[in-house]
């Protein structure tokens, strides 16, 4: 059981507010080159391997992709039962396929399906040339959204994830866009988990058998529900997966794995591990009062004390005991207090971590006292005092 007083109670309310890095002791060995562990609900990162290293992404970049699709279709200027008409050039791309067949003229939910499911580098360009006129202007948006993003450390010059020295990302940025797109298209999500999709017919008029996905964590009973796959010689076996458990959602980001096997083995260890390994420990809910401090000269003697958002923080096993909480307010807080003012300090520390620091928030506005009723008060602090 951790440690906790009166106060502390009040320290623990804003710990959904820090993204919680735990301590490198928490960290284990990947084969992967660059990786990446995210516990979604505190933004905890319980492994980070060369995550910032700027790496090829191959067909992990069409996550960013589908984001720019489900924006337009989440935003009214695409339907899913729009067609749109299959290029010369799409039809012609490399790699992957859905083998959509030039000129045609295509639903756009069977394009993402064969984006997502198919991995089709043929569909990538329909949808690109659909949205923006030709694939590079519609990389030249891919890039421009998903700095506004938070993807700092990424360039697109294609929809598909083909090979380019200038088509890069990193690790933490493919998880923060899977976040992202989770979080952003739930309506859209759901095609992630789609094991298999149809598309098309032989010569003989007879339907072509079904493609089946290729992230291999769908075929698991683990909780996976999405993302992508992704390979190229230079970039290696990558994934980018998602998986949720007793309400707990991690991302992982691993590339550079030699196989697909290797890439299928080390993806179920590392999550696995990330859920044996790591808890989280929900607090208080959005604007729960979780302390009152006291007032001056106010209308009301306290206020509560709140924070803005759902609080819970991800902690290794085992290390409750070792979770330090304490709140600093200093009372009594003179009125007239604003609603939704900072008025107290939180601060919370786990061993081998920084203690950090959060403003607590007034629950409500708290008017000052007339001005006989400063006199009365001050009568009364006097009185009191005296006594």
């Amino acid at each position: 059981m951790f440690l906790i007083s009166r106060a502390g109670r009040l320290a623990l309310a804003a710990v959904l507010l820090l993204c919680v890095t735990l301590p490198a002791r928490a960290t284990i060995e990947t084969s992967a080159r660059e990786a990446i562990l995210i516990d979604v609900t505190t933004g905890s990162v319980l492994l980070d391997h060369n995550a910032d290293q700027r790496m090829p992404t191959a067909s992990m970049s069409k996550i960013m992709t589908m984001y720019m699709v489900f924006e337009a279709l989440d935003e009214g200027r695409l339907e899913l039962d729009d067609r749109l008409p299959v290029s010369e050039r799409a039809w012609q791309t490399i790699g992957s396929r859905m083998f959509v067949e030039v000129g045609a003229m295509v639903r756009v939910e069977d394009l993402i399906r064969g984006v997502i499911v198919h991995s089709g580098n043929d569909a990538s360009v329909v949808l690109a040339e659909g949205l923006a006129g030709s694939e590079a202007e519609f990389a030249r948006l891919m890039t421009e959204r998903a700095h506004e993003l938070g993807l700092v450390n990424s360039n697109f010059t294609n929809a598909t994830g083909l090979p380019d020295p200038d088509h890069y990302s990193t690790a933490r940025d493919l998880a923060l866009l899977a976040q992202r797109l989770i979080s952003d298209f739930p309506q859209f999500y759901r095609y992630y988990s789609e094991t298999s999709f149809q598309y098309g017919v032989t010569a003989s008029g007879e339907p072509m058998d079904p493609q089946h996905n290729r992230n291999p964590l769908l075929y698991r009973d683990m909780g996976a529900d999405g993302l992508k796959t992704g390979h190229t010689e230079e970039a290696g076996y990558g994934l980018t997966a998602s998986a949720v458990r007793d309400g707990r959602r991690l991302v992982l980001v691993i590339n550079g794995l030699p196989s697909a096997s290797a890439r299928a083995e080390e993806a179920v260890r590392l999550l696995e591990w990330g859920f044996r390994e790591f808890e989280t420990l929900n607090l208080f809910a959005a604007h729960e009062v979780v302390e009152h401090a006291e007032v001056w000269m106010g209308t009301e003697r306290e206020v509560g004390l709140v924070a803005p958002e759902a609080l819970a923080i991800t902690l290794r096993r085992g290390e409750r005991d070792g979770l330090r909480v304490a709140v600093r307010v200093a009372e009594p807080v003179p009125a007239p207090i604003v609603a939704g003012a900072p008025i107290g300090t939180l601060s919370i520390s786990l061993p081998g971590m920084p203690t950090r620091e959060e403003p607590l928030l007034a629950a409500h506005a708290v008017p000052g006292r007339s001005f006989l009723g400063r006199v009365a008060g001050a009568v009364e602090h006097f009185v009191l005092g005296w006594l």
